[in-house]
């Protein structure tokens, strides 16, 4: 009899040493943490997905498409027509008088038939700015024969009057021509995924949003082009690529303005995450920044029918805006309309989609935990006989 009670023993140890040590695991006696703690005891209102819902979302959506952006209402070819260039701080402006090359920025040949006036032999040569004049941080133009003139935020032909203007004093009839040398003034910043980020400076030649987008190289395969941001003073602006390019929405192409930056962020900001009892829980991109709760169940294989509890479809929404106060929303799909529901149910950046386990499956887990030892027990009892 105790030979047995000895066996028994032996077999109890072997197994209990099996559940001591049933693989690696973190030595948690130095750490002092409570397993039993909760984030918070705030609770959250869980909204079932129904038509209501949907129609929200489409009225949501219908308000963010209406919401004021550089992107609507301009028309771009008129925009383009009307565009002209404003001269300011640290541009470089050459002067060009016909007939009167000692009153120039640069010095071209006259023509031979051309006959100078006689005040015109009086007048020195002028300092020159690589070939030009640069206009100083206030705004202002010196230019010698006239004086300073205030020619920040003035047009290339505004300034060209005014010049004119000042030499009809000592000139008849002047011929003058401005243009800008070299432009310093303005520049738009385009940063993130594009393949040479960097400085574009604004000219006498319009500048869209997609041809600063493409005059970097156009964006990398990792760039997320419906999520672009502007910055615009102390204005922030996320446009769509894609739909400025095909039209849609009402948006369309637009001019940049100096002081324009232009961010192209990387995809990450546009995943959504899948977990619970699915067939593959994983994170997902999303299909030019939309997706819907069907296309992401589907993009898994659905839920695990094994384990899975349909009424229990959660989706948890706030990371981006605001974490502390998720969104919860609910589908149930045992009921007829859910899978209408789920393929207009539109998913949002960052949401997490989980789905539950069923009350059977939980017990059933448990079973499988305690079987091992109801199984050590009884056959120690046996062994013991």
């Amino acid at each position: 009899m105790s030979y047995r009670i000895v066996i028994a023993g032996l077999f109890a140890s072997a197994l209990a040493a099996c559940s001591w040590a049933p693989g690696p695991a973190l030595d948690g006696s130095r750490l002092d943490d409570n397993l039993r703690a909760k984030t918070g005891t705030q609770t959250y209102p869980v909204q079932l997905i129904t038509a209501d819902v949907i129609r929200a979302q489409i009225d949501a959506v219908l308000a963010s498409n209406s919401q004021v952006s550089p992107a609507r209402g301009t028309d771009l070819r008129t925009s383009i027509e009307r565009y002209e260039y404003l001269v300011g701080p640290q541009d470089v402006l050459g002067v060009t008088v016909l007939f009167n090359p000692q009153l120039s920025s640069t010095a071209p040949a006259a023509p031979a038939a051309a006959q100078m006036m006689p005040t015109e032999a009086a007048q020195p040569q002028l300092p020159l700015d690589q070939n030009g004049f640069r206009v100083s941080r206030s705004g202002e133009l010196f230019y010698p024969p006239v004086g300073v003139l205030r020619v920040g935020g003035r047009t290339i032909e505004e300034v060209r009057r005014m010049i004119t203007r000042g030499l009809e004093r000592d000139l008849r009839d002047p011929r003058v021509d401005v243009r800008v040398i070299a432009y310093r003034h303005g520049r738009v910043d385009v940063t993130g995924l594009v393949r040479n980020p960097g400085s574009i400076p604004v000219t006498d030649v319009p500048l869209t949003m997609i041809n600063a987008v493409a005059r970097t190289g156009g964006t990398m395969p990792e760039a997320d082009v419906q999520k672009v941001r502007l910055t615009r003073g102390s204005e922030v602006y996320e446009l769509d690529l894609e739909a400025l390019i095909d039209r849609r929405n009402g948006f369309s192409d637009f001019l940049l303005q100096a002081g324009d930056i232009v961010n192209v962020p990387d995809r990450l900001g546009s995943r959504i995450f899948i977990l619970g009892e699915v067939a593959k829980p994983t994170s997902m991109l999303m299909n030019r920044g939309r997706l819907t709760l069907a296309d992401a169940l589907a993009g898994v294989n659905s839920i695990d029918v094994r384990y899975a509890d349909p009424r229990q479809i959660f989706i948890i929404r706030g990371m981006r805006d605001s974490p502390t106060t998720p969104e919860v929303f609910r589908l149930d799909m045992s009921q007829v309309d859910a899978l209408l529901l789920s393929t207009q149910f539109r998913l949002e950046p960052l949401d997490v989609v989980y789905v539950g386990t069923s009350d059977a499956v939980r017990f059933n887990r448990v079973l499988e935990q305690i079987t091992p030892t109801i199984q050590t027990l009884f056959f120690t009892k046996e062994l013991s006989r």
